[in-house]
């Protein structure tokens, strides 16, 4: 194995720094919410790769039917996250983490690989243009905006679960469905409920807190979703600006 990486297990996994947010001193709500939800998911076959030093670079996957995504399909990876930022960039290591993924896909005999994508990019998503050099293609669309892409090994296709297609639900207010495995969010579901007391603005948050819930969701998912009017907006977390740009809608 490289010893330039280093796999999350449950025997490292509280000594480890979790690569989004780096801390040195104060525990970081975020990244305990993280580290505990990992430690559910490691013995479900889950991967945690990352640089062997402080840095943002990094890459997780897990067997898609133990994946929390409303994606369907037999036999598959599916990859929540490639990053790979700041000074590191430039250096192979995305290429690096892509490649031990493949190779590990070959060896345990799955079907492919498959991650979310979207007819234009959008932040918080792996780089799908990087993806795309390997082979990934699209596999499956939404009407909003959304893709799936997969690099089949064996010709078979994954695809979006049909609620995930829906894109709408019924309630009008502001409505935002979230796990706790990116260690951004917790700041983000405070930042917006300030945003919203302190504009009287009604909103829900709808925890998604297992695998059933995470495979019935009404749109596509990568550990966040935002709906309002009752139709989706994006999967991105958002600052102040596009926050108020949904609610003019």
């Amino acid at each position: 194995m490289n010893p330039d990486f280093v796999n999350l297990t449950t025997d490292n996994l509280a000594d480890e720094h979790l690569c989004c947010i780096i801390r040195s001193k104060k525990p970081h709500p975020g990244v305990e919410a993280k580290r505990q939800w990992l430690s559910e998911r490691l013995e479900e076959g889950h991967v945690f790769r990352k640089l062997n030093e402080k840095a943002v670079v990094f890459i997780e996957y897990a067997p898609l039917e133990t994946a929390w995504v409303p994606v369907l399909g037999d036999n598959y990876y599916y990859l929540y996250c490639l990053w790979v930022t700041g000074e590191h960039k430039g250096k192979g290591y995305g290429k690096a983490l892509m490649d031990y993924c493949l190779a590990d896909a070959r060896e345990k005999g799955k079907s492919g690989i498959c991650m979310l994508g979207a007819n234009k990019q959008k932040s918080w998503l792996s780089d799908q243009s990087f993806a795309k050099k390997y082979g990934f293609e699209v596999v499956d669309t939404t009407d909003y905006g959304y893709d799936l892409l997969a690099l089949s090994l064996d010709g078979t296709k994954p695809q979006f679960a049909p609620n995930a297609k829906q894109g709408k639900i019924g309630p009008q207010e502001l409505t935002i469905y979230y796990n706790l495995q990116c260690p951004y969010i917790s700041q983000y579901l405070e930042r917006i409920r300030r945003y919203c007391e302190m504009n009287a603005v009604p909103v829900s948050f709808h925890h998604v807190d297992s695998l059933q819930k995470a495979k019935e969701l009404p749109c596509v998912f990568n550990n966040w979703a935002i709906f309002y009017k009752g139709n989706f907006q994006t999967v991105n977390l958002p600052d102040e600006a596009t926050l108020k740009r949904i609610l003019k809608k």
